[in-house]
């Protein structure tokens, strides 16, 4: 699936240009959505770590743990009436009566049986799916083995069902329950009050219905008290059922959860007024509000309950083993991922950031006067001094900090130290156990428990990425002519790069899967592909960074359709066919410096200056009178002050007294 979140790639608007828009793409194991995706949604559904949204358009939005594909809706995605999320797979009910299945399908659960039409109604328990067809009947298949597919005769009447992890629920035109399935704990011993039921909820082991008096009525297992019924048992239109908890919805909007809250799943978010619909699911409750926004709270390892916010204005991301960090152009950090280890809490003040890193269980900042803040795992201690940081990255348990004076220092657990003489580094790389060093000479240094330097001639790298878990590591560097040379473990082909290996200009490695971006704006993906972590979405274009977490990948996508420009071939001394001012720089990704060059079609003032993305001015190169035709300028990746500015990428303007031309550049550290 294809995930969306937006960025503001230029983050101030300069004088003359428009801001360009971008998203976040994310795909694998992981999926995640901004919130202006989820505009226009009528119902949800909540499954073992993922969830599902339906708009009016009849389209599923699905985000959280994807590892068995359980968030690629397929096409078309078009004419869904409702959804249901069972434990790793997904339901999607059409208004053809149709029924279409993803997902986990080990126990045939995704095996829709034939003729597949004429449905009305479907519910997906953990292994098991129930559907109900026009003529009342209940069909049943996937995992059978407490005989919860078996449906009692009579087969008639139902208008509803509900599927639990072994045992089902089906609601007939009467008001009455039928249950069958596994009966450990009592979930199919329905009271004898039987009568006068307009919904069914299974979990676990128990079950769950709401009476036409608004009252709900639980039975079965209740070691987490999700069959204690709360206080004000009165009022409810709706209820859902978790493993161990239950949600039910008032009518007048406010919700009640009750049972297991061991991961806040009942902890609905204030203000509780304004929802139209709820949904539980194993660990995570959803809520959608009448004014369309989505809540969700509980569980969040698999990023089930992540919407990050709509025109976030991420300018930088970072994929870690299995969170994700996000910078946004006011300086902030957005998190989003598991959060066991406190690798999702950033400390306050959250601003000021310049750069972002994320390791296994941990996460690094780097703030724009060149100190660090790390939280999570393997965080309570930061080098002395905490200062004059250029560049920052994370590996399993340790970290790294490249310093102003091109130096790199080492911390966490088991940390090394570079090899001597430790000068000259530009740009710094953390795996599993064994880092990378970029030298301004573009020789790759390499230490720790790990494959080593690369193989052949060790001399013009721009960039470098280091992957691997434990003692599979593997390293990819990239060249300046564009190509990509990738060593070490090759277990699931992590370093057979696709051909044509040429024009890229910049790679990630994940645990046991590369990316590369191509200067048409394109990404390759190769290695291990079990979480769909190499199938990069459509339409693959416009892509001007990359990211790679354990088994899911991230794309940083220009909106405007803006490709990264083809950095090895310089540009022709021409003549622009329309006189006007244009502006160019080679080699671009660049390390550590590029010469920018600008074309006037008559000699007047010019003023050339770099910006970051937030717009700042970081560094003036030109002010004064030019002659007409070609000129150009040095900039050697340093501010105003000389302090070397971290990777990422910049903008050259160039004004003269009426008009105004610009470029994107990128430097790699």
């Amino acid at each position: 699936m294809r995930t969306v979140l937006a960025v503001l790639l230029i983050g101030a608007l300069l004088p003359g240009m428009a801001a360009a828009q971008g998203e976040i793409v994310s795909w694998g194991s992981q999926v995640v959505v901004g919130e202006s995706w989820l505009a226009g949604l009528t119902t949800v559904a909540a499954g073992g770590g993922h969830s599902l949204g339906l708009n009016a358009e009849g389209t599923i939005i699905a985000w959280g743990r994807n590892d068995h594909g359980q968030c690629d809706v397929p096409a078309p995605n078009t004419g869904f009436v409702a959804v249901a999320a069972g434990l790793e797979f997904s339901l999607g009910l059409k208004a053809d009566g149709s029924i279409v299945a993803w997902g986990a399908n080990d126990w045939g659960q995704c095996d829709i049986p034939a003729p597949n039409l004429g449905f009305d109604a479907i519910a997906a328990g953990y292994y098991h799916v129930l559907a109900v067809r026009y003529d009342g009947t209940i069909v049943a298949w996937g995992r059978d083995g407490q005989y919860q597919c078996e449906v009692p005769s009579p087969n008639y009447d139902f208008i509803n069902v509900a599927a639990g992890a072994f045992h089902s629920l089906g609601l007939r035109a009467d008001g009455s329950i039928v249950a069958w399935g596994a009966n450990w704990a009592g979930q199919c011993n329905v009271p004898s009050d039987n009568t006068e039921f307009t919904s069914v909820a299974a979990g676990w082991q128990h079950s769950v219905g709401l009476k036409a008096n608004g009252v709900t009525v639980a039975w079965g297992a209740n070691e987490q008290g999700q069959c204690s019924t709360p206080a004000a048992n009165w009022g409810f239109v709706s209820v859902t059922a978790g493993a161990y908890h239950n949600v039910g919805l008032k009518a007048d909007g406010t919700t009640v959860a009750w049972g297991c809250n061991a991961q806040n799943q009942c902890c609905i978010p204030q203000p509780n007024c304004g929802f139209m619909a709820v949904a539980a699911g194993h660990c995570h409750s959803l809520g959608l509000k009448t004014d369309g926004s989505v809540c969700a709270w509980g569980s969040n390892e698999e990023g089930q309950c992540n919407m990050l916010p709509a025109n976030a204005e991420f300018m930088e991301m970072a994929a870690g083993h299995d969170h994700n960090l996000g910078l946004r152009a006011d300086g902030s950090v957005i998190t989003w991922g598991r959060n066991d280890h406190g690798q999702c809490d950033v400390p306050a003040p959250n601003e000021g950031f310049a750069a972002v890193a994320a390791g296994r269980f941990h996460s690094l900042g780097l703030r724009s006067d060149g100190s660090l803040v790390s939280w999570g795992a393997a965080s309570s201690e930061l080098p002395e001094p905490n200062d004059g940081f250029v560049a920052i990255a994370a590996g399993d348990l340790h970290c790294l900090g490249l310093r102003s004076d091109g130096s790199i220092v080492a911390w966490g657990y088991r940390p090394t130290d570079p090899p001597e003489p430790n000068t000259g580094f530009v740009a710094i790389s953390a795996g599993w156990e064994h880092n990378l060093g970029l030298k301004s000479d573009g020789s790759i240094v390499a230490w720790g428990h790990g494959p080593g330097e690369p193989p052949g001639a060790n001399a013009d790298f721009v960039a470098i990425a280091a992957g691997g878990e434990q003692w599979h590591g593997f390293s990819l560097g990239l060249k300046s002519d564009g190509s990509i040379v990738a060593w070490g473990s090759n277990t699931y082909g992590q370093c057979d790069v696709p051909v044509p290996n040429a024009e890229f200009v910049a790679v990630a490695a994940g645990f046991y899967h590369g990316l590369g971006l191509k200067a048409d704006g394109s990404i390759v993906a190769w290695g291990r592909n079990d979480k769909h972590q190499c199938d990069v979405p459509t339409p693959n274009q416009g892509f001007v960074a990359v990211a790679a977490g354990r088994d899911h990948s991230l794309g940083l996508f220009d909106l405007m359709g803006v490709a990264v420009e083809q950095p090895w071939e310089p540009a022709p001394e021409v003549i622009p066919a329309t006189p006007d001012v244009q502006v160019q720089n080679q080699p671009n990704p660049f390390n550590p410096s590029t010469e920018i060059r600008y074309w006037l079609d008559r000699a007047e003032g010019v003023s050339l200056s770099v910006f970051d993305l937030r717009g700042h001015e970081v560094r003036s190169l030109v002010d004064a009178a030019q002659n007409a035709g070609w000129n150009a300028v040095r900039w050697d990746g340093l501010d105003q002050t000389g302090r070397n500015l971290p990777t990422g990428v910049y903008i050259a303007r160039v004004m003269t007294e009426s008009r105004v031309a610009s470029c994107r550049m990128m430097l790699v550290r």
